[in-house]
Formats: C-alpha cells, sequence, structure tokens
C-alpha cells in the first residue's frame, strides 16, 4: 500500500464532507463516480454491497466511507477514508454554529435553511437512483424497486414487510 492511495482517499473524502447538504447519503452519488467510474476502486456490485452492509450494520449510515477505503487500502484506508469525511464537515459545522445561533430571526439565515431543503431532497434522490441503477440489472428488479418506493411512499406500511417481499420474490426466482 502506497501513501498515494491514502491522499487519494483524504482527497476524496475530504471535499465530499463538506458538499454532504442534507446527511452524507446525498453524496453516495459522487462517492459512486469516483470509486467505481474514476478511479476503478470497486466493481458497481461492490459499491451496492458496500452500501447495503453500512445501512445494516449498527452504528451511523456513513460506513460505507470506511468500507470503501478498507477495500481500497485496508484499515489504514479505512482510517483515512472516515477520518477524511468527518473531519471537514465537523470543523466547518463547528465553526458555523457559532455564528448561526447569534442569526436565528434574520431573513438571510431563513431564507438558507429553506433554500437547502430543495437541495437536499434533490441529492438524496439521486443518491437513490444511483444505487438503483447499480443493483437492477433485470426489469423485474427495477419494478420491484418503483414498487418499493411507491407504497413506502404512499402508505404508513412498515419497510421490514416490504424488503421481506422483496426477499421472498428473490428467493422464488422472480427477479
Amino acid at each position: 500500500m502506497s501513501g498515494n492511495v491514502l491522499a487519494e482517499l483524504a482527497a476524496t473524502f475530504a471535499p465530499l464532507s463538506v458538499l454532504a447538504v442534507g446527511g452524507g447519503a446525498s453524496v453516495i452519488p459522487e462517492m459512486h463516480r469516483v470509486a467505481v467510474d474514476v478511479m476503478h476502486w470497486m466493481s458497481d456490485k461492490q459499491f451496492a454491497d458496500s452500501f447495503g452492509l453500512s445501512q445494516l450494520s449498527p452504528g451511523p449510515n456513513m460506513m460505507i466511507v470506511a468500507l470503501i477505503g478498507y477495500h481500497v487500502a485496508g484499515l489504514p484506508g479505512a482510517g483515512v477514508a472516515t477520518v477524511s469525511m468527518c473531519g471537514p464537515s465537523c470543523a466547518l459545522a463547528f465553526a458555523v454554529s457559532r455564528v448561526w445561533d447569534r442569526f436565528k430571526h434574520a431573513p438571510w439565515r431563513v431564507a438558507v435553511q429553506k433554500g437547502l431543503v430543495p437541495v437536499s431532497i434533490g441529492l438524496i434522490g439521486a443518491s437513490a437512483f444511483v444505487l438503483a441503477r447499480a443493483t437492477d440489472h433485470s426489469i423485474g428488479a427495477g419494478v420491484l424497486t418503483v414498487l418499493t418506493a411507491v407504497v413506502a411512499f404512499a402508505t404508513r406500511l412498515n419497510p421490514l414487510w416490504i424488503f421481506g417481499a422483496g426477499a421472498l420474490a428473490g428467493l422464488f426466482g422472480w427477479l
């Protein structure tokens, strides 16, 4: 393992850290683009598997960063990727929070907060699209993904029932 790989991990995740408006999931498309298409650190399937594992594991939802780093450079890679993803945004949040609270009723602050909501929703929607594209390799899987999204959005059905139905569809070979 070379120091260049660790530097590449840091250079990849540090800027993503400050762009993660609305949470880390909002930069999943860019993580995918860099890890799969640009750097060729992993395949689509490996990225999707890493994302799934990171969401199933207890702990922060950005565990995918550590998994990508680990895949690329072992434990040092996991550490560098995680610190690079968390450090800059934490420092920025700390610095901004000192000013942000002072202006809680200022019109510009209210406008910034309202403007960031649709940006966050769009970025998270893009993440869902990229992950669906990386995992849905058949028409049946695509239909199941769309159906799952519609049912989850339109009903108050517990998502575990939807996941269970998807698991059964896979088990019986319907996908």
